[in-house]
């Protein structure tokens, strides 16, 4: 079932989650749907509070980003439970990054090149992995989701400004989208 997105504006997407155990309700259903939600936005990357959920969990499907330098991504499709990233590595670098909450906005970030990550996947098997390259970007992206963390919040304050205007048009819904989103409710004066 494919779901709404929330957009920039929604007070989910600044709060932490909370870790969730095997038992968590339809688990297998909720992550079968974020992926058709992530494909059909389309994306390559969800985390549940994009959703509406606060808990710690995000799915990724890198295939897109497999190439000649990136083999490695044909197929590469995770599910992230609990994940905590214990180091960051290397000399930051700029990769333009979009998320499905700030639909038509797209920015430089700067970010780590190499991850030190632990996380549960799907089946609660446990995972302790390095993971670098353009992999690290789209799992960072998704991990600061868990944190309350969006992309823009690594921008600098002169960039925030001067992306201000479309930033008020997204929280206002002024915008138009081709998935199924929620924009923040307008407060009554």
């Amino acid at each position: 079932m494919i779901l709404p997105i929330y957009s920039y504006g929604n007070s989910i997407l600044k709060k932490e989650t909370e870790e969730i155990g095997k038992s968590y309700p339809n688990l297998k259903e909720l992550i079968d749907n974020m992926y058709e939600t992530m494909y059909a936005a389309p994306g390559v990357g969800l985390a549940a509070p994009q959703i509406g959920l606060s808990i710690r969990l995000f799915v990724i499907d890198a295939t897109g980003y497999a190439d000649d330098e990136n083999p490695e991504l044909d197929g590469y499709k995770k599910v992230f439970i609990n994940a905590h990233i214990i180091e960051e590595e290397g000399e930051e670098w700029l990769f333009n990054e979009g998320c499905l909450s700030f639909p038509k906005l797209r920015e430089d970030v700067l970010r780590k090149p190499k991850i030190h990550i632990q996380y549960f996947d799907e089946n609660f098997t446990y995972h302790d992995e390095w993971v670098e390259g353009v992999l690290t970007r789209i799992i960072q992206h998704e991990y600061d989701h868990t944190d309350g963390i969006v992309f823009i919040d690594h921008l600098s304050n002169l960039r925030k400004q001067m992306i201000k205007g479309k930033l008020n048009d997204i929280a206002n819904g002024k915008i138009d989208v081709a998935y199924k989103i929620i924009f923040p409710k307008k407060k009554k004066r």
